[in-house]
């Protein structure tokens, strides 16, 4: 019996140690530098590469915005049912399909949400944020103890057509803050954030599962999702020139893993789903939730 219990710590111990060799290892063959954080919520067990650093969040920050409206609804101060007007200030182009809706549409604050999320629609994101403003999800932020997620603005498109920068919070008024884009984070805050939504310690145990739903249906399944069945996958990702990010949960028997990841500083531009930073996000996944599962 003795033995058998030494075997097994001795197991633990190397176990630890192989995953984190094996992650920088992928980490330093990857097109661009690594941030990750990621979490076993059953065991608590958890791992980092530059887990502390600042990142641009890209789309990613689109998690925050709907967890802050879901917060709102459930204060009262808004209704799933309200209409918003579709203005032609609010449209851009980039990912999304109400950029293709005529100006004047009036579209339900639900539907808004989940297209925000499931395309990443950018312009839903500008309508939910000229509804909440970026300043109250950066107030829900900081009240549960986050210094590094701000959602800076409104989204100006993408490369082939920007507007000019709207709908900014107080933090993205900073001339220090504009080198983020939509959002800043760290890896370790979007996997805090992540387990507060799979806890229920953010919402209610109804809007967390609906939340969880609307991620699972997210149509952008080539990091996270990519080597993992896309069904256990609850996620958000983001898209920059040089960079790609992705943040979600991923069930398992034993447990759901919150993983975070950006690669940044990836050469070339390359939006088609074999970007090699989505290759390495799935590696990475991949290694950390075999290992753990």
């Amino acid at each position: 019996m003795r033995l058998a219990i030494l075997l097994s710590l001795f197991s633990l111990h190397v176990w630890g140690a192989d995953l984190e060799k094996d992650l920088a290892a992928l980490a330093a063959q990857g097109p661009g530098t690594v941030y990750l954080a990621a979490k076993h919520l059953g065991s608590g067990k958890s791992i980092e590469i530059r887990g502390d650093e600042k990142v641009r969040t890209a789309s990613t920050i689109k998690l925050p915005i709907l967890l802050a409206l879901h917060a709102e609804a459930a204060e009262g101060k808004l209704r799933w049912d309200e209409e918003l007007p579709l203005r032609e200030q609010d449209i851009v182009s980039g990912s999304g399909v109400l950029q293709e809706f005529t100006p004047g549409t009036r579209l339900r604050l639900r539907d808004v949400a989940n297209l925000m999320i499931v395309v990443s629609d950018n312009t839903a994101t500008n309508l939910v944020i000229e509804r909440i403003t970026a300043d109250q999800v950066n107030a829900r932020m900081a009240a549960l103890g986050f210094k590094s997620t701000w959602s800076m603005r409104k989204v100006r498109g993408d490369g082939k057509q920007l507007k000019e920068a709207q709908g900014w919070s107080k933090e993205g008024a900073k001339e220090e803050n504009k080198k983020w884009g939509i959002g800043s984070s760290t890896a370790k805050e979007m996997v805090r954030i992540l387990e507060l939504l799979a806890t229920g310690k953010f919402l209610n145990a109804e809007a967390s599962a609906e939340v969880v739903a609307v991620l699972k249906r997210q149509q952008y399944k080539d990091g996270i999702g990519r080597r993992i069945d896309p069904d256990r996958v609850a996620s958000k990702s983001g898209a920059l020139d040089h960079l790609r990010s992705d943040v979600g949960l991923v069930t398992t028997k034993s447990g759901p893993i919150a993983l975070a990841i950006t690669v940044e500083g990836i050469p070339g531009v390359d939006y088609g789903p074999d970007n090699p930073g989505l290759h390495l996000i799935a590696k990475l996944a991949e290694r950390i939730v075999k290992e753990w599962e």
